[in-house]
């Protein structure tokens, strides 16, 4: 897959090809913690602006105002680049992740209904957790979209850098808990990510996350968001504890209560008679519990036993992932992981969950581990109730779920400083840069 883009970069010119700039982008900017001093930072151009500046009487932008730095990784289904957009002034230089696919490619492995579907999924999102999708190119050889570029690489690498390469208890309460409101929005527009891994949340120069990479994501076809409900569940318990406060009704609201949604087309809600506030015991659940899928998707070590058997998988599969991801950030591997991928399919079926002993782990933890990792997806925590039935779980007391994005994260990167990376000249050189390089 990098020798097939990489040529294609090489040998393609792209100087009359388009970018349309997505207009209706939102911004989101997540303060750096109050515990770090640093210098003012220079005013930022944001991407979205540049493209629009740049774009002419048809809001179009010629890809030749792209530079290519590097090459920031690989997946399945393309490349990513770091870019830079050109001629924007006052000697600042706008950067932006380049994900670049082969359309032959696509089309050779029947894949081009994921490339479709990211794109899909892209345009629709508007949340602190997720990419902006700035704009997209495409010539008669390749597609490229253009997103937000994320400093601090990805949660893979960072568990490698630390020691015995596991996180620490509230440096993983922290990332999953970003995760569980990202997944409760996904959720709520009708998506089902799919593909939770470290290597796929990146980490941005504040610190927070960036859930990235939907290209095996299953998007609901009813073309409206799924219908928002309220439930009984033991609500009165997460309110006794104090560990939330909020003007919003749903104390458990981050940016998926009914106010915050920025869907087109807004969201179905099911109102009690009584629609000033919550009572006791009552949740707001607005999840596609009911999205149904027979594919074989996913990275091996995280797949659901309901994905490994092939009786067909819905949102729950979500939360299995989240329990193998947490387990991999405490103890530094997964917990079915076999010799090879045919006995590491059997473990996710037949073996019990275990915890290595050697690795302190306290029990809240490990009892919100086996509750995600429950075999059967009906009896698994999160398959009824969602993200609301994991935020009340005592391992994420203390978490403040409105006010997330002003955590002070457990990492921050250094600044980047695109003068240290290789400048790989314009996109329709063919001095493009065919190194991969190990960022994320």
């Amino acid at each position: 897959m990098q020798i097939v883009l990489a040529n294609n970069l090489h040998g393609t010119n792209f100087g009359s090809e388009n970018v349309s700039p997505f207009s209706t982008a939102s911004d989101f900017s997540s303060p750096a913690p109050s515990s770090i001093a640093r210098p003012p930072p220079a005013p930022a151009i944001n991407p979205g602006d540049a493209i629009r500046r740049l774009a002419g009487s048809n809001g179009l932008i010629s890809v030749s105002d792209l530079r290519a730095i590097q090459r920031l990784g690989s997946g399945d289904i393309g490349s990513v680049y770091l870019a830079e957009i050109k001629s924007c002034g006052g000697g600042r230089r706008v950067l932006v992740a380049a994900k670049v696919m082969d359309k032959s490619e696509l089309e050779g492995r029947n894949k081009s209904s994921r490339a479709k579907t990211e794109r899909e999924i892209l345009e629709m999102l508007d949340h602190p957790f997720l990419p902006k999708l700035y704009g997209c190119a495409e010539n008669e050889k390749l597609i490229c979209l253009l997103t937000e570029f994320c400093s601090g690489g990805d949660l893979h690498l960072l568990r490698q850098r630390q020691p015995a390469k596991r996180f620490n208890e509230p440096a993983v309460r922290f990332y999953a808990a970003e995760l569980v409101v990202t997944l409760e929005y996904l959720h709520v527009l009708g998506v089902i990510y799919r593909d939770l891994k470290p290597e796929n949340v990146l980490v941005r120069s504040d610190g927070h996350i960036m859930l990235t990479d939907f290209d095996l994501s299953l998007k609901s076809d009813y073309g409206c968001s799924p219908t928002a409900k309220f439930v009984h569940g033991p609500r009165a318990a997460a309110s006794k504890n104090g560990t939330t406060s909020t003007s919003c009704i749903f104390s458990n609201c981050i940016a998926t209560s009914v106010s915050c949604l920025h869907r087109k087309g807004g969201i179905r809600i099911k109102k009690p008679e009584r629609s000033r506030g919550l009572p006791d015991g009552m949740d707001f659940v607005a999840e596609p519990v009911d999205l149904r899928s027979m594919s074989f998707v996913g990275t091996h070590e995280y797949l659901a036993p309901e994905i490994v058997s092939g009786e067909g998988h819905g949102s729950a599969v979500d939360w299995w992932t989240l329990g193998v991801f947490i387990y991999e950030l405490l103890y530094g591997t997964t917990p079915f992981k076999g010799l090879d991928e045919e006995r590491t399919l059997a473990n996710i079926l037949a073996r019990g969950l275990e915890f290595p002993k050697e690795t302190a782990v306290s029990g809240t933890a490990r009892e919100l581990i086996a509750g995600l990792l429950v075999k059967d997806p009906a009896k698994r925590l999160g398959s009824t109730t969602g993200a609301a039935a994991l935020k009340r779980h005592p391992f994420f007391n203390g978490i403040n779920w409105a006010l997330l994005r002003c955590s002070a994260p457990p990492y921050v990167p250094a600044p980047f400083s695109v003068d240290g990376a290789s400048d790989g000249g314009d996109f329709s050189d063919e001095g493009s840069p065919g190194v991969a390089v190990e960022y994320y």
